[in-house]
């Protein structure tokens, strides 16, 4: 195991600039997840550590050991990618003893560790089978088998999840997370997906832009968004968020008075964006913010109603049922206490 550091890490193709400075430290054992949306940077920084791209300025060290300038092989990472990267006339067995072949590893070693593998992937019915012959989800587990048998310091997964159906994705998630909790190994992990990020990780490195936006824990991000772009970007269904004016202690907004978090301390006048959850809002008898139904859509265990409040779509989540129908008008409460408040020009946190 080893920790990671990304120290001022700068890439550019050409004149084009696409990450931009990026500083963070990977301790050792974590399991950290990248996320963001597509042509953020996240994969490129991976496949910098990787020794897959060549840095253009900036240091990454593994185990405190710069590694700019390491060949990819020298690095002791192991790569589980989106494709799976099997050999077609390989069998499992070979394919995830291929790497130790390469070393020269004695027949024995390999053959141990390969069956090791096996086991806690259950793939012990599958060696002899190639990979033609396997489902998208069988495949994916000798990808992660071929990593592990090399006992690397750092493992990287390239969003490993992509190609698998959503079932398949939910129970791979849990595979996953439940091997970093077993090997203990260093983990970083890339996805655009932040259901996946919230649900695996340690802590997850929010980017956009070639930049990092925030950095915490699952619940650190979803409970405080540093900014407007991870509020929106973190939860799913995405937060709510529109924009009024303060006025003694309240926030003038689509025709109704929404409340400010308790120590919020703004100027009267100031424009503001205001986040609430679709789960912090609820539907009240009377006394509440009038809104029309747009849509119902029932999920079983809870409600999501798509809702119009002056112009402006507003989901909620809500737990049970409802006999709210289209068309008809809701009334909408909140506590003050959950609500998200973020300066109007550059969208930080108040």
């Amino acid at each position: 195991m080893a920790s990671v550091s990304f120290q001022n890490i700068q890439k550019a193709y050409g004149r084009v600039k696409v990450i931009h400075g990026i500083e963070f430290t990977i301790n050792d054992g974590e399991f950290v997840v990248l996320v963001g949306p597509s042509g953020c940077g996240k994969s490129t920084l991976l496949r910098m550590l990787a020794g897959l791209e060549e840095i253009s300025g900036g240091q990454i060290l593994i185990d405190g050991t710069v590694v700019n300038e390491l060949e990819s092989k020298d690095r002791d990472i192991a790569m589980v990618f989106q494709s799976y990267a099997l050999y077609p006339h390989m069998t499992v067995r070979e394919n995830m003893g291929f790497s130790l072949r390469l070393r020269k590893a004695d027949a024995a070693t390999t053959a141990e560790r390969v069956a090791g593998a096996a086991r806690i992937l259950n793939l012990d019915a599958l060696l002899d089978r190639y990979p033609r012959e396997l489902s998208g989800g069988q495949r994916q587990r000798v990808a992660m088998g071929r990593a592990i048998v090399r006992d690397p310091k750092v493992f990287l997964f390239d969003e490993p999840l992509s190609n698998l159906d959503a079932k398949l994705r939910v129970a791979m998630r849990a595979e996953i997370k439940a091997l970093h909790q077993r090997l203990k190994t260093t983990t970083v992990y890339v996805t655009h997906d932040q259901i996946e990020a919230m649900t695996m990780a340690d802590r997850i490195v929010v980017m956009h832009d070639g930049i990092v936006e925030q950095i915490g824990t699952p619940l650190e991000l979803f409970d405080r968004p540093g900014n407007l772009f991870v509020a929106q970007f973190i939860g799913s269904p995405a937060m709510n968020v529109f924009k009024g004016t303060a006025q003694g202690g309240t926030l003038q907004a689509l025709g109704a008075s929404w409340p400010l978090p308790p120590g919020v301390a703004v100027g009267a006048g100031r424009e503001l964006h205001y986040g609430i959850r679709p789960t912090d809002l609820r539907l009240a008898a009377e006394g509440g913010i009038p809104a029309k139904v747009v849509v119902v859509e029932p999920t079983g265990a809870e409600t999501e109603l798509l809702v119009d409040v002056g112009g402006q779509r507003l989901v909620v989540v809500m737990h049970g049922r409802t006999a709210a129908r289209p068309d008809d008008t809701v009334q909408l409460q909140l506590d003050g206490a959950k609500a998200h408040v973020f300066d109007a020009a550059g969208g930080q946190r108040l």
